[in-house]
Parts: structure tokens; sequence; C-alpha cells
């Protein structure tokens, strides 16, 4: 699978998808500092990949400005930290196939998750 971690999201997890066969890459590659959502969410569907970020904007905006996407994956933790949000994504990828995230945003808590639309 492709990743795209938002500037938020922990710079040592590309190395955890790389190391488990996924290609990944942060923002901070293509562009500054600061760069708006929607070139992020862009820019995540012209590489073809999960977008990987804390910011739970896109789980509130993205399911219903697009229908069609590559998959969004929100982790909002109340004290998130680089292994806390490592650990949510390692046990995300571990419990869905990879077709699952496919329009989809999911949003993972302390203790619980949800995506949108419901999986079946």
């Amino acid at each position: 699978m492709n990743f795209l971690l938002d500037e938020n999201f922990p710079k040592s997890v590309v190395d955890f998808l790389k190391d488990e066969g996924h290609a990944a890459c942060g923002v901070l590659e293509l562009a500054e500092q600061g760069t708006d959502d929607r070139s992020v969410f862009e820019w995540a569907q012209q590489k073809q990949a999960v977008l990987l970020t804390t910011d739970r904007d896109f789980f509130h905006t993205i399911p219903w400005l697009f229908a069609e996407h590559h998959g969004v994956i929100v982790v909002a933790l109340k004290q998130p930290n680089r292994a806390a949000i490592l650990l949510k994504l390692k046990w995300i990828l571990e419990m869905l196939s990879p077709q699952d995230f496919r329009n989809r945003v999911f949003q993972l808590r302390d203790n619980s998750w949800i995506a949108v639309p419901p999986l079946p």
C-alpha cells in the first residue's frame, strides 16, 4: 500500500511502513510546512495513497466532499505521542485488508474507532 503522512504525523512511521513492505513519504518531502488540507489530500490521491493524519478535520470533511478516494486514517488520541500513534496504526493495518481503506475515512480513538462509511 502507499501512504502519505501529513506534517503532524510522526516521521518515524515512514520507516515502520517501509519495513512492512509499504511505500510511504511525508508531506514535508513535497511542500513547506503549513500546506492547506485540500492540497495534502489531493497529493495523497495523486500518489494513490492512504493519508495518515492527526487532523480531525479530515474525518469530518472528506467523507462528505469526496465519494472516491484512497482512504484516510485519522489518529485522534487525547495524548498523542509517537508510540501511541504507531500502536494504533499497527492495529488497523493488522485488522483490515488493503481494499477496506478505499473510499473510507477512519478515526482511531483511545478506546474505540469508527469508519465512514461503515465496514460491512
